[in-house]
């Protein structure tokens, strides 16, 4: 990776950890059983029930399958894959997007060798561009593509070198970081002074650990535009000010720029249903049965056996297990146990999938729209800005300058296309907005989405040479092919709580009071969270899905 890159090499997408549901259209496995018939679970017994087929869940299931034990997997829908699927969402349009969860960083490679997944993924020469409009004219931050181009965008946007340097300086510190605490995930989790001796840094960890990010940020940084440019990956899906106390905004940053020991944030090379198609094929070659359209409604256990009643069309059923695994968020398996539900959670973003008969020229001329937007492309994202947004949306009013960022995964995987599609030179844009917490689309949530994605979109034509309008493509029917997502969308079709993508606020990655070894414990021995609530949980990772598996492994194997 070049240097200048400071260790981001993508930026980041929607690090959803799923909830039990997904795509419609072959984004998720249909379940079967080793003979390949529709599975059912039957009442009978099994090592081990798995309440979720979403990433996490299939990662547990294809290493307890391969380690020997009966595993049964019980989803809700009719496929597997949770929030990580891929679909064809507009109407006769060969175009199979990830229409949730969109790119990978924190997936490590010992789940891909150890599950022998036939997955890949493709880094990006660009991580992101900023535009911005300063003395009157249409101007941005290009990042990526050599030390050379970058040192040299960075001159051209705040006229010399200083800001460059502080970057390099900063994001070689998240680097050495990076290297030290990413194997940790897939290991028990360590003290808090443990973790510190590890990274053997004290100006990381005050950093990122003991003062928030804001204040990091306004000490080595001068430009507003670049400063907004750090800030950003403290608030993907998590509503914060850069000055929050809980430093949860800390966490939310740490998640990013770790990933792979370097911070890359690569495409998933046929969309991301692609992995979570190769987990369930991993799953159900080792021997484990995936049960599709079997809904877990309760949990009844004693701590040393459990049962696990579902429901499916065709009435109820129950499956014994010695373990019984949870891929969903902690409010639905307070819910199963009937333990009292933690916090509720809430989500902060607006997710849009777009398909376009071409990418829209650019007001910056200096810029090919081609590396613009396949990196992360930045809209309304100055540091002011961010600051500017939260408040509005703390004090219950939509963002009147919306946050957002862009990337265009064809121009990295052009495969997720139809043959005809690629010829006629149509593009992806996936959208994720910021600062837009569950809260204001109470009132109405399909009025609010459309005010909010009119102004949203309306940010980015204000970067654009032509509307973005101009170059959508249209379905079978004739509409536009643009859909939008907001966290009631999310908690209505993925079970997220709140739509929350993290399913509540991301957790330091070192142990605290009443975490366990592994962080995926629960106050039931025999009862295990798999899904993105667990510590270290959170974006397309495996790592809750692993860490389950490996503390019911040592148990048994006791």
């Amino acid at each position: 990776m070049p240097a200048d890159e400071g260790q981001r090499t993508g930026h980041r997408g929607e690090r959803d950890g799923g909830g039990t549901g997904g795509g419609e259209d072959g984004g998720g496995a249909r379940g079967t059983g080793p003979g390949g018939a529709a599975a059912r679970a039957g009442n009978r017994a099994y090592d081990v029930v798995v309440v979720g087929g979403g990433h996490n869940g299939l990662v547990a299931a294809a290493y307890l399958a391969r380690a020997g034990r009966s595993v049964l997997v019980l989803e809700r829908l009719d496929h597997t894959g949770g929030a990580a699927v891929s679909t064809r969402p507009f109407a006769g349009v060969d175009a199979r997007l990830s229409r949730y969860s969109y790119l990978v960083s924190l997936l490590p490679s010992k789940i891909v060798r150890d599950l022998g997944l036939r997955f890949r993924v493709q880094g990006r020469t660009i991580s992101s561009y900023t535009p911005v409009e300063r003395g009157g004219r249409a101007t941005g931050l290009l990042v990526g593509g050599g030390e050379d181009r970058t040192r040299a965008a960075f001159a051209r946007l705040t006229g010399g070198d200083t800001e460059y340097e502080a970057w390099r300086r900063f994001y070689g510190m998240t680097g050495r970081l990076a290297e030290r605490v990413f194997p940790t995930l897939t290991e028990p989790l360590p003290s808090r002074d443990a973790l510190r001796r590890r990274i053997d840094d004290e100006e990381a960890w005050r950093t990122l650990f003991e003062e928030p990010i804001g204040a990091a940020v306004e000490a080595r940084f001068a430009d507003d535009l670049v400063r907004g440019v750090v800030l950003t990956d403290a608030l993907i899906g998590t509503f914060a000010d850069a000055h929050d106390p809980s430093l949860k905004q800390n966490r939310c940053f740490l998640y990013h720029v770790i990933g792979g020991g370097t911070g890359a944030w690569d495409v998933p090379v046929g969309g991301m249903g692609a992995l979570t198609d190769a987990l369930a094929a991993a799953a159900r070659e080792a021997g484990a049965v995936l049960a599709t359209g079997h809904e877990a409604v309760r949990i009844d256990t004693d701590g040393r056996g459990a049962e696990v009643t579902y429901r499916t069309a065709d009435g109820e059923g129950v499956a014994a297990a010695r373990h019984v695994l949870v891929g969903a968020s902690p409010q639905a398996l307070a819910a199963l146990t009937g333990d009292a539900p933690p916090e509720p959670a809430e989500g902060a973003q607006l997710k849009v999938n777009m398909l376009l008969e071409r990418l829209p020229r650019l007001r910056d001329t200096a810029v090919d729209p081609r590396e613009a937007f396949a990196g992360t492309f930045h809209i309304a994202e100055g540091y002011a800005q961010l600051a500017t947004a939260h408040a509005e949306a703390a004090a219950g009013r939509l963002p009147t300058a919306p946050p957002s960022e862009i990337y265009c995964h064809s121009l990295t995987d052009p495969s997720i296309l139809g043959p005809d599609l690629v010829a006629r030179g149509f593009q992806t844009l996936t959208l994720f907005g910021l600062h837009t917490p569950a809260r204001l689309f109470d009132r109405d949530n399909d009025a609010v989405r459309e005010e909010l994605l009119k102004a949203t979109l309306a940010q980015l034509d204000a970067h654009l040479a032509e509307p973005i309008a101009d170059c959508l493509a249209t379905d079978a029917d004739g509409r536009p092919c643009v859909e939008a997502r907001t966290p009631l969308d999310l908690e209505r079709d993925l079970g997220l709580p709140g739509g929350n993508i993290f399913h509540r606020d991301l957790s330091w990655p070192h142990a605290q009071e009443s975490t366990g070894r592994w962080g995926v414990e629960t106050p039931h021995p025999n009862v295990l969270l798999c899904g993105a609530g667990a510590v270290r949980g959170g974006g397309v990772s495996g790592v809750p899905g692993h860490n389950a598996a490996m503390a019911v492994l040592e148990v048994t194997h006791a």
